[in-house]
């Protein structure tokens, strides 16, 4: 399979074109280069392997569908002029992640971002998935049976390039109804600056420094020795899974390494009564768990980690007050619009003005945390809430 070939996925499917030489690629590009939107959709395999990869990229140009092998074809330089052309309007549904992974994989960034899930929200939907968009706006259904398969298997089997296809192929029709529904509600300018924001955010490549506990949740409950044992099971879960090439989640779920450090097991014994590992994930890393653990264990008091924690910043009592009107006026703007109350405001931004207590729109403007369209559209009335609480 090379080239670029048509396949179907239904008699009423229009055909999608499989993309994995770099002639074909050039050709894909050439001929999408002046619609005026596409959709974008990626799929990655961090499910089944340690070092996730992009293996699929799908574009939808309608009437034109493709799905790129993006193993086969590391290179997508031909594509970047297209991604970063702000005449195209490039329409994801959930895009953080697909941008991270364009970002970091192929050097990508994407100008006139359409995020539909962002759409769905600013809408008030109770269901923002795609599924439940396209369902809700157009009647259509997708199968999702493919959904955890992995996408680096080659070659791919017809019945999974046919669901990539249809992940991607109503992305901009969706997104013109949502921008006409966002529109009639005064809301699209919202949408919009959201959408630039979140394009324009940069990719920090590789872990942030520091202990392997700080990014598991449930850690901050532990002392000093408890983290010590946490921190060794980690360590070894990373090892393992980098050995056998597969996602750390499964050779230990984060829960079992938690109670483990919670109630660290001395012995084989200890190890089967705690529950936390299966039979046979014992029988097979027992030893290096219990070595872990006894390593952990036998670490002086004063190499014991600490669990980072912020200092806490306490408000003055009438910065305090400030702040309880601001979060009882976002609940209710948020209840008025149908809005999530975090979309009204972010907490920062609420600490912020609670802490500053801005007396004009100049001063308002100085607060970063709130972003344009907030102070455009809520401007007045927090000023007029914040000068009425001294």
């Amino acid at each position: 399979m090379s080239g670029s070939r048509q396949t179907a996925a239904s008699p009423a499917a229009p055909p999608v074109s499989w993309v994995d030489t770099p002639e074909a690629l050039s050709a894909l590009a050439r001929e999408i280069a002046a619609a005026p939107a596409i959709g974008v959709d990626l799929e990655a395999d961090s499910l089944y392997h340690f070092q996730e990869k992009t293996c699929l990229l799908q574009i939808s140009a309608p009437p034109r569908h493709a799905v790129v092998d993006t193993i086969a074809l590391r290179d997508l330089a031909c594509l970047k002029p297209l991604f970063g052309d702000a005449r195209i309007r490039k329409v994801f549904h959930g895009a953080d992640y697909d941008l991270r992974l364009l970002q970091r994989d192929f050097g990508i960034r994407v100008a006139q971002l359409f995020d539909t899930q962002l759409a769905c929200r600013f809408l008030g939907f109770a269901e923002t998935g795609l599924e439940a968009a396209l369902k809700r706006t157009f009647g259509v259904e997708l199968d999702k049976s493919q959904r955890r398969k992995d996408w680096s298997q080659r070659p791919l089997p017809p019945a999974m390039v046919a669901y990539a296809a249809a992940d991607v192929r109503h992305l901009v029709p969706l997104a013109e109804h949502l921008a006409a529904e966002l529109a009639a509600k005064g809301r699209l300018a919202w949408v919009l600056e959201e959408c630039r924001l979140l394009a324009e955010l940069p990719f920090a490549e590789g872990k942030e420094p520091g202990p392997r506990f700080v990014s598991c949740k449930g850690a901050g409950r532990l002392g000093p020795r408890g983290l010590a044992v946490l921190e060794a099971l980690l360590a070894l879960r990373e090892a393992l899974a980098r050995k056998k090439d597969r996602p750390p989640f499964k050779v230990f779920r984060t829960e079992s390494l938690l109670a483990l450090a919670e109630h660290p097991p001395r012995d084989g014994r200890g190890l089967a009564e705690s529950g936390a590992l299966s039979p046979l994930q014992i029988e097979r890393y027992g030893r290096e768990v219990l070595a872990a653990i006894a390593s952990a264990l036998s670490l002086p008091e004063n190499r014991l980690p600490r669990y980072p924690r912020r200092p806490r910043e306490t408000l003055n009592a009438a910065a305090g007050e400030r702040l309880q009107a601001l979060r009882r006026w976002r609940e209710r703007k948020g209840r008025a619009l149908g809005l999530e109350p975090a979309l009204v405001c972010s907490k920062a931004a609420m600490r912020a003005l609670a802490e500053r207590r801005p007396r004009s729109e100049a001063e308002l403007r100085d607060i970063g945390e709130l972003r344009p369209w907030q102070r455009a559209a809520f401007g007045g009335e927090l000023l007029a809430l914040l000068q009425g609480k001294g």
